[in-house]
């Protein structure tokens, strides 16, 4: 039996202005003094990855110590919650939520007992046959607390057997789909941390060194912000182990070609990360470039380049590099938007557009312009701004798009629209540019993501393919009750 020490608190949703969101980022800490405020500085570079909520749990001589709150992760804690928070060892999570279920409940990490001892939980991903598991575990007198599928990793390991790694080995071998996992579990008066990545490898998991101590952490942004040392990647189907005997590693899982998510290096990593061995930075402006040669053979030059921001910076500069055109900043964005503001009356069109986006009519009056971003979801973002340059004044408008059609959902941890929200899947590319109102639309194709960008490992492309590598044995959730 568990008994979940999570609160009930709700609190209010607001609204992203982008299309796509990651669920989550985590960071752990082992064997660092003050463990919490580093798990603070840790999820604070990680912010990108979930802005909804965030936790913190910390171990201290096998007790456990914990702080959830919806919000921006400066907003959660302050000098006096961190405080509360001792220990050398602590695990942290930041978290976007489904419409309708970000209750306090489904925040990270899982703190839960059991009678075997605490055990915390920061999940990155989805499981894809969480439902099913969940049904099993219900019929046989197991509790639910959440609608995560987070909480059946922990309710298998309360039902399984031997030392605290055993009983993750074994859970893990009964789940499927994406998970990068931190497991801190008290051991009698012992703590220990383990650390977990799903055998297809689908979201990144990295460890560092700072000190004596170790961290882990989706990415290594932020081990640059604390002064770690990124050491490696946490490999597809590994689980590595921290305890008072040392760190040990073996792989539990293995199949025989991982599949990291490549959306990772297209939009969701920050550029200034290095993600499956690559600068996400370099990747991105590699993008840009096969999109200026694509238009170098079109006999297409532009007046300038400019990205949507900033999602688009690094693509542009790359395309801006191998074309020669010119880069400018025509669309300027607004880093001051809390998060929430008081919307007018429809007088003023576009508003939630206009309110992050402003773009520069002495610049775009008269000129042709290639516009760079990284993803067109629903299209409805995009199209806003297409008016408003072409409001400004620009004479062309030429979207370029640093990755193929995304044409179907994620199973394996982003929150991707339905397939039938999505514009690539049911319109045609002159319907889109119809849609938008551009002058040309031009996509990466699979071709040049691969042999252009130099990949020479599989990667997760189901958004752009449908070629899913674990399909997923659930049913597609309600938006009231989503797993996630």
């Amino acid at each position: 039996m568990i008994y979940s020490l999570l609160g009930a608190e709700f609190f209010d949703d607001w609204k992203q202005m982008k299309e796509l969101k990651e669920k989550c980022g985590i960071f752990g800490v082992w064997d660092v003094p003050e463990a919490a405020h580093m798990t603070y500085l840790g999820l604070f570079a990680l912010q990108h990855r979930g802005q909804e909520g965030a936790g913190i749990v910390s171990s201290d001589h096998g007790d456990f110590f914990g702080h959830r709150s919806s919000g921006l992760v400066q907003n959660i804690f302050s000098k006096e919650n961190i405080a509360a928070l001792p220990g050398e060892r602590a695990i942290g999570h930041v978290r976007y939520s489904t419409v309708g279920e970000s209750s306090a409940k489904n925040l990270q990490p899982i703190w839960a007992e059991s009678s075997t001892g605490d055990v915390a939980v920061s999940h990155n991903g989805t499981l894809t046959n969480a439902m099913g598991l969940r049904r099993e575990l219900e019929d046989s007198g197991s509790v639910f607390h959440s609608f995560l599928d987070t909480e059946v990793i922990v309710h298998l390991m309360a039902k399984a057997k031997g030392t605290p790694a055993e009983r993750l080995e074994a859970a893990l071998k009964k789940v499927e789909g994406a998970y990068s996992l931190l497991v801190m579990v008290r051991d009698g008066e012992k703590t220990r941390l383990l650390v977990a990545r799903d055998p297809n490898g689908f979201r990144p998991l990295v460890l560092g060194r700072l000190g004596q101590g170790w961290l882990a952490s989706s990415e290594t942004c932020a081990f640059d912000l604390v002064g770690a040392k990124y050491e490696r990647e946490v490999e597809p189907g590994e689980i590595v182990e921290f305890s008072a005997e040392g760190v040990r590693s073996w792989k539990f899982l293995s199949i025989p070609e991982p599949t990291p998510c490549i959306f990772e290096w297209i939009y969701f990593s920050r550029p200034d990360s290095v993600v499956y061995g690559e600068s996400v930075y370099e990747i991105r402006k590699r993008m840009g470039a096969l999109l200026a040669d694509a238009d170098k053979q079109l006999g297409l030059r532009p007046d300038f380049v400019l990205p949507v921001p900033d999602s688009g910076v690094a693509a542009a500069i790359g395309y801006s590099q191998a074309s020669g055109v010119p880069f400018e900043l025509g669309l300027i964005r607004n880093h001051y938007i809390g998060r929430s503001f008081i919307e007018p009356h429809q007088s003023i069109r576009d508003f939630k557009v206009r309110v992050k986006q402003n773009p520069l009519p002495s610049l775009l009056r008269g000129k042709s312009v290639a516009i760079v971003d990284d993803s067109i979801v629903r299209g409805t973002t995009s199209k806003k701004i297409i008016q408003l340059i072409l409001e400004a004044g620009a004479k062309e408008v030429h979207l370029r798009i640093a990755a193929p059609p995304t044409i179907s959902p994620c199973y394996y941890g982003i929150d991707t629209p339905r397939k039938e929200d999505l514009i690539a899947a049911r319109m045609t590319q002159p319907e889109i540019i119809k849609f938008l109102g551009v002058s040309s639309l031009r996509y990466l194709t699979m071709k040049e993501i691969y042999e252009g960008l130099g990949v020479r490992k599989k990667m997760c492309d189901a958004c752009f393919t449908e070629n899913y590598p674990v399909f997923p044995k659930d049913p597609a959730p309600s938006k009231s009750k989503q797993l996630v």
